[in-house]
């Protein structure tokens, strides 16, 4: 089952389970719409193979199965902006 991760591993950005705008490869790095398009050109920097929209899981099975709130963010410095390195307490993302 996919975790749904909550953020984009490059730049730090909320990815709502609801999100239209996350792409996964298929090891399920997560990244932004933006970041994939504008940084990555559509090749996923982990793997080297391409992204898909994040599936949407329905409601329902969202309250069963709910989505990660485990932040992963490697900053691909290779490829994004310098910036600083998102705060280890941050808070969960704005839509627990």
């Amino acid at each position: 089952m996919l975790e749904l991760r909550p953020n984009c591993e490059c730049c730090d950005r909320d990815l709502p389970p609801d999100s239209p705008d996350a792409r996964i490869c298929t090891f399920e790095s997560t990244f932004c719409i933006e970041c994939v398009e504008t940084r990555f050109s559509g090749v996923c920097p982990d793997c080297g193979g391409d992204f898909s929209a994040r599936p949407i899981r329905p409601a329902g099975s969202l309250r069963r199965f709910p989505a990660s709130l485990r932040r992963v963010y490697k900053g691909h410095r290779a490829y994004a902006a310098p910036t600083a390195a998102p705060d280890a307490r941050q808070s969960p993302p704005s839509w627990v």
